[in-house]
């Protein structure tokens, strides 16, 4: 940190929500110059997102209602953060299991979000899976509420890709983790880190 990059400081914090997911808060923070500001915002248990790529360079998507925008989306297998102890690549691979009914032999760090730094601290993990077969038939998770009707296809990486650029991808994670995954196999996947590779801090 340089001499002039002014350190931030919590003075007070007032709790305004706690829910499962998240809490709502408002921090009083030491702005530059002298003086504090108000700063409302959400704390986020986290979560977690899954690039599917299979042997004919296919990546699964899901089509999911999401009630805040109040339509479906296209979206990557993904979830929260809220299993007590549990490391991140296993919340991914709960999830492709989950959400996809699928098991990755191989799994890599592709990249990491802030997903709305201006409100939130929610930082999403994206992984990339590869080696995937099915889950058996007996052992699929039985879905509910939202997840009931998902939708799960596989397109071709370059299509999801021209989806996102096309604007028929909106979900953060999403096209975050698609053009990761496109810029990974366009240079032979040399640049993944290692699934337990440290959060950005």
């Amino acid at each position: 940190m340089s001499e002039r990059e002014h350190r931030y400081e919590v003075r007070s914090r007032q709790e305004r929500y706690r829910g499962r997911i998240f809490d709502v808060v408002t921090d009083e923070v030491t702005m530059p110059g002298g003086g504090t500001g108000l700063r409302d915002l959400v704390r986020h248990v986290g979560a977690v997102a899954v690039v599917a790529l299979d042997d004919a360079g296919q990546v699964v998507l899901i089509r999911q209602y999401r009630h805040p925008v109040g339509r479906h989306l296209w979206e990557l297998p993904a979830g929260l953060m809220d299993v007590s102890g549990e490391e991140l690549p296993a919340a991914a691979l709960r999830e492709l299991a989950e959400e996809a009914d699928l098991t990755a032999g191989r799994v890599d760090v592709l990249v990491d979000l802030h997903s709305s730094p201006g409100f939130t601290n929610e930082i999403v993990r994206v992984f990339l899976a590869r080696d995937l077969a099915d889950v058996p038939v007996d052992e699929r998770h039985e879905r509910h509420d939202e997840e009931a009707d998902l939708q799960v296809v596989r397109i071709d990486l370059d299509e999801a890709v021209a989806m996102v650029l096309a604007g028929e991808i909106t979900n953060a994670s999403a096209v975050a983790g698609l053009l990761a995954a496109a810029r990974a196999r366009d240079t032979g996947f040399t640049s993944l880190r290692r699934a337990d590779a440290p959060l950005p801090r």
